[in-house]
């Protein structure tokens, strides 16, 4: 199966498979961030907001298509910064894929990688999850337990960027 890399210039031809290598090496390391901080077990989707906000992050800012094994340690300063909370990373994102989309709008055969970023940044925006409202304050006394805590259905980007900065952090 070609890699979107190793192409002829005229397209995949003859029906062949490309494989969408970019998106699925940046959900890679997304995984691995977020389970080695073993923040969330693997199968909430908690830990699937955070990887596709990962993931969202790492394949948008790698603009060459450059990010190898050995940059994945120089790039960590650049996702810290760009999933910081004072961040306007949603703009962010929205931004960089329509520069993409507009670029693959020229190419001949359709841009998987970006179809698979399209398709979980939809997810991040449209799903919604129940979570701790941070926002609240308590009045009268403290909570007894987590589950009295105030919760609010949010974005499920809201709560996956928080946990994909932290991954990072604890890498």
């Amino acid at each position: 199966m070609p890699h979107r890399g190793q192409e002829s210039t005229n397209g995949t031809g003859g029906g062949e498979l490309t494989v969408p290598m970019a998106w699925l090496y940046a959900e890679y390391i997304a995984d691995e961030l977020l389970r080695t901080g073993d923040l969330m077990p693997p199968t909430s989707f908690e830990f699937r907001a955070g990887r596709d906000a990962l993931a969202l992050t790492i394949f948008l800012s790698d603009s060459g298509g450059e990010l190898s094994g050995i940059r994945v340690i120089t790039q960590l300063e650049t996702w810290l910064s760009l999933t910081a909370y004072d961040q306007p990373w949603q703009e962010w994102v929205r931004e960089h894929l329509a520069l993409r989309s507009a670029r693959a709008a020229g190419g001949a055969a359709p841009d998987a990688d970006l179809d698979l970023a399209a398709t979980a940044w939809r997810w991040l925006e449209e799903t919604e999850l129940l979570a701790p409202d941070l926002d609240a304050v308590p009045g009268g006394g403290p909570v007894p337990g987590e589950d009295d805590a105030p919760q609010v259905w949010t974005p499920a980007w809201r709560l996956g960027l928080p946990l994909g900065h932290l991954a990072i952090h604890l890498f």
